[in-house]
């Protein structure tokens, strides 16, 4: 686990919650009264910030966490019910009678720990497995619309086609930090901002051919929580791991990635 994270008081304003998001890029941060856990807020929840003076606190946008986690669980069971679970993350307690917080684990600490302690996955490489489909925008969607298809899709990433090519990816943080919108898009900017203006390109990517253990490498290496999966990629000359533009084949997870490690 991660002792001693950042966490938040109850009565926060929500806007500085979205500061320490945009300027510190953490995926969760708990809520917390006199060190008890009262809750966890992450990404998705910045969307009910609709302005720059919101009047929220963190206790009305947080939501309770579906794993609780305590120092003695054994890791393996933790990752199962995390899974399960369908989050990334756990917040672990001294005990679930006192609630007092001692850290947090996510799925990105258990898969380092597979990934570096000899557990070798079930499958040898990303076209063995069964990955995630791929959700995708166009590089020319308004910035909106895709965050609805996120939230609705409950994907924090998705690729950026162009002309039927692979030229990009987009996550929730990536639309945290742009600075060119409010998370909740006010009526007045909502409209303005294209895809293009925010999305990370070139992109990470991997092929069917990339070893699992590589593919999670790659993931914990570059802190993202999902890599595109790819034929006939035009690579950049300087970084061979990211390509220019690309065929897409599919979407690999962290999450999938992990799976291979507990099935």
């Amino acid at each position: 686990m991660t002792p001693d994270p950042v966490t938040v008081a109850v009565d926060a304003p929500a806007t500085s919650v979205r500061s320490i998001f945009r300027e510190e890029g953490f995926r969760t941060i708990p809520v917390i009264s006199d060190n008890r856990l009262e809750g966890i807020i992450t990404r998705p929840d910045m969307l009910q910030i609709s302005s720059t003076k919101s009047n929220l606190d963190a206790r009305s946008i947080m939501q309770q966490p579906r794993v609780i986690a305590t120092p003695d669980m054994e890791l393996i069971h933790l990752a199962r019910e995390i899974m399960k679970a369908e989050t990334v993350y756990a917040p672990v307690v001294e005990s679930t009678a006192s609630m007092q917080l001692v850290g947090i684990v996510t799925v990105a600490d258990i898969l380092r720990k597979f990934l570096y302690n000899g557990i070798k996955p079930v499958h040898e490489t990303l076209g063995e497995m069964k990955f995630s489909p791929a959700i995708t925008c166009n590089y020319d969607d308004l910035l909106s619309h895709v965050w609805k298809r996120m939230d609705e899709s409950g994907y924090s990433g998705l690729p950026v086609m162009k002309k039927e090519k692979l030229i990009g990816i987009i996550t929730r943080m990536d639309i945290i930090r742009s600075g060119h919108v409010r998370v909740g898009f006010d009526s007045n900017t909502r409209d303005a901002i294209l895809v293009e203006k925010v999305m990370k390109t070139p992109p990470v990517v991997a092929t069917p051919q990339t070893p699992v253990r590589e593919a999670g490498e790659i993931i914990l290496e570059y802190d993202i929580g999902r890599i595109p999966v790819v034929e006939n990629p035009v690579y950049v000359k300087r970084e061979p791991r990211r390509a220019k533009e690309a065929d897409l084949v599919g979407i690999v997870s962290r999450e999938d990635i992990l799976w291979s490690y507990l099935n």
